[in-house]
């Protein structure tokens, strides 16, 4: 726990004493003498101002700020606090200044027709001065109350949303890999059908890519280049069983050494899709997929051709990609972009993420 003296609340204190104490030092006339008597004299306003400060700070705000429905009765007890603590200043005022008139009068300091001291209206005047004062400073003691419980609600509101948060991600990817293992285990029961030994080098590829579900997938961050390995095996899986009229294509560009780290499995889905919905059995297709980075954003396009499913059709469902948009959305909110459409002839569908956040996370 950090020191208390090393806190914005200590030095608000420490600020607020000596600024007080120091009063009676402002107020001294040029060429006057304050003794030590002067000086506490003097001292009784900043004392009032600090009780009723602490007054309300310590005890009043905390009680009455707690519940809703009390600032009244927080006001009607400041009010009478302040009005009373305003005549009694006024009283001691008038008596201390007559007091100091009479010693100045005996020493021969000021005429004997001033020995009166001043009209009634200056009083007055310290009245609603006295007022205000000790009125603001029953506000700051309830203000900073205020601020602190103000800081304590936000700090817990930030820990709720920061678990939230992880909470959702960790559910986001529990849904995907069941959904990601469930694609893959169909390709590999298709190919079993027609090519065993193929479907042999599948299962091969398939125990790459879950070592990285099982084991990287449970991190928030992974190094990026796990994270290419990972995509590297699912398209050698693919490769497996696609005809020779489709043409897959990976571009990797990265920092040498690479030490960028990213959320897993962020780009895995728009590959996956692209095998979804980018191969004909009987037309000329492509996959591009282009994966760079450097210090300021990492790179994820990916480039097929477009052959949109039936309606009839409701494989898969599009889960992977608005998967994809909400753990941006909690991985890097503010900090991505997500492009993706088809061309004007609508045969070729691109998908490019940008994340503008390449610093170092710690796991």
């Amino acid at each position: 726990m950090r020191a208390y003296y090393k806190s914005k609340l200590f030095w608000f204190q420490a600020v607020l004493w000596v600024t007080m104490l120091m009063m009676p030092l402002m107020f001294t006339a040029p060429g006057e003498v304050l003794t030590i008597t002067l000086y506490l004299r003097r001292l009784v306003m900043p004392l009032i101002l600090l009780a009723v400060f602490y007054a309300n700070y310590g005890w009043l705000a905390p009680k009455y700020l707690r519940h809703e429905g009390n600032g009244i009765k927080l006001l009607l007890i400041n009010l009478f606090m302040i009005s009373t603590l305003t005549i009694g200043l006024y009283l001691w005022t008038k008596y201390d200044h007559q007091q100091q008139l009479n010693e100045r009068a005996a020493q021969g300091n000021i005429p004997p027709e001033r020995r009166n001291g001043p009209r009634p209206r200056a009083f007055y005047l310290g009245l609603i001065g006295d007022f205000y004062f000790l009125g603001t400073a029953a506000v700051l003691g309830c203000a900073v109350v205020m601020g602190r419980r103000w800081m304590t609600s936000e700090q817990k509101r930030q820990v709720a949303e920061v678990a939230r948060r992880e909470a959702e991600l960790k559910n986001l990817r529990s849904q995907m890999n069941p959904h990601f293992l469930l694609n893959t285990l169909n390709n590999i029961y298709a190919l079993t059908a027609f090519d065993t030994e193929k479907a042999q080098a599948a299962i091969m590829e398939l125990s790459k890519i879950l070592r990285h579900m099982l084991y990287d997938n449970q991190q928030p961050y992974v190094q990026l280049t796990e994270e290419v390995d990972f995509i590297n095996n699912y398209v050698k899986l693919m490769r497996i069983r696609l005809a020779s009229n489709v043409e897959v294509n990976t571009s990797i560009n990265l920092p040498n050494p690479c030490t960028l780290e990213i959320a897993p499995m962020i780009f895995i889905s728009l590959v996956e899709n692209a095998f979804k919905h980018g191969i004909s059995p009987t037309q000329k297709s492509h996959i591009n997929i282009n994966i760079s980075a450097d210090n300021d954003k990492i790179e994820c396009m990916v480039e097929n051709s477009n052959f949109p499913k039936g309606g009839g059709d409701r494989s898969g469902h599009g889960i992977g990609l608005v998967q994809v948009g909400q753990r941006l959305e909690l991985s890097y909110p503010g900090k991505y972009l997500w492009e993706k459409g088809t061309n004007t002839q609508n045969n070729i569908y691109t998908s490019k993420i940008t994340i503008y956040d390449t610093q170092l996370h710690h796991h």
